[in-house]
């Protein structure tokens, strides 16, 4: 696993030369990727987002697409779509954006939900169906998809089914004042020149495969279980994680672990993770925003006993 934390600090270290003061965000996304999830990004518009995605894709050599979600947005706009090819007399496939590795979806709920359903198959299955037939996409494929935290006019909130297809919910928050300085410092130059690609798509696909092998004693799954299971049975949450929660924050946990340089998982790979996987998947029935899931999470983190064997005797 050694290879796999020197990879988190050249991906961090790229990364920074674009986006400035969030390296806990670099590595979370470096996370959802080595777990194969997507993540939706819940924060204002000029926070960098597009820069963090374009220069995350940079750093891996991987392709990047940017779909901006409008009311008039069609399925067909993002999968692709069939034409007859007048020339050729025959039908043809033109892809949609879709059809890369890493996308950012930006202002997703601005959508409709005939669209936004669109991107389920593909974060699911990762396939998508047009006109009857399937086709598959490359690995790696991760959605990033960006939404307004204040505005609700002219939106179409993701319905549950949809959120639960994200591996995290996460927020990037304001630059402190020393960060944005350096941020009104980089304008200056065209720091994105700087950041080079530095790994090739084979190595990526190992070090997704290497991160699945992460062990868990069976201490430790009881711990991440029991933390689910409490989700299920609290004064202020009306609907707990489902089991494919507790599949989320299982793998994010794997990764987390592989990006550490370990083999293992232990009981802080999962009070890391469990904020950001599982403050989506709770619903108070009261529209609970970000911070208040997070706390809530977080007090069930707290709230429950961790194993105190030696747990790296795996």
């Amino acid at each position: 696993m050694e290879k796999i934390k020197k990879l988190k600090e050249t991906v961090v270290q790229n990364v920074r030369k674009g986006i400035i003061g969030k390296d806990p965000v670099i590595e979370l996304l470096l996370i959802a990727f080595l777990s194969e999830g997507h993540i939706l990004l819940e924060d204002l518009p000029g926070m960098g987002k597009t820069m963090l995605v374009r220069s995350f894709s940079k750093t891996l050599d991987l392709p990047f697409k940017r779909i901006q979600f409008t009311p008039d947005l069609l399925p067909g706009d993002i999968t692709g779509v069939s034409f007859y090819n007048q020339k050729n007399r025959e039908f043809e496939f033109r892809e949609g954006p879709l059809f890369s590795h890493v996308i950012l979806a930006d202002e997703i709920n601005r959508a409709t939900p005939r669209t936004q359903s669109a991107l389920l198959e593909a974060m699911e299955e990762r396939q998508i169906t047009v006109d009857g037939e399937t086709r598959m996409l490359d690995r790696p494929f991760m959605v990033l998809a960006t939404q307004n935290p204040i505005e609700s006019y002219g939106t179409f909130p993701l319905p549950e089914a949809q959120m639960d297809r994200f591996l995290m919910k996460l927020s990037m928050g304001y630059p402190s004042k020393e960060e944005e300085r350096r941020i009104l410092l980089n304008t200056l130059e065209d720091v994105f020149d700087t950041i080079h690609a530095v790994f090739e798509l084979e190595e990526l696909l190992s070090y997704i495969e290497e991160s699945k092998k992460v062990r868990a004693k069976k201490d430790v799954m009881d711990y991440l279980l029991n933390l689910v299971e409490k989700t299920r049975d609290h004064d202020r949450i009306s609907v707990g994680v489902s089991p494919r929660g507790s599949i989320a924050l299982f793998r994010a946990s794997q990764a987390k672990a592989a990006v550490e340089g370990r083999s293992f998982m232990l009981p802080e790979d999962i009070q890391y993770m469990a904020p950001f996987v599982l403050n989506h998947r709770i619903s108070s029935g009261m529209g609970q925003s970000l911070e208040e899931s997070m706390e809530i999470i977080s007090e069930i983190v707290k709230e429950t006993k961790v194993p105190l064997e030696d747990l790296e005797a795996l």
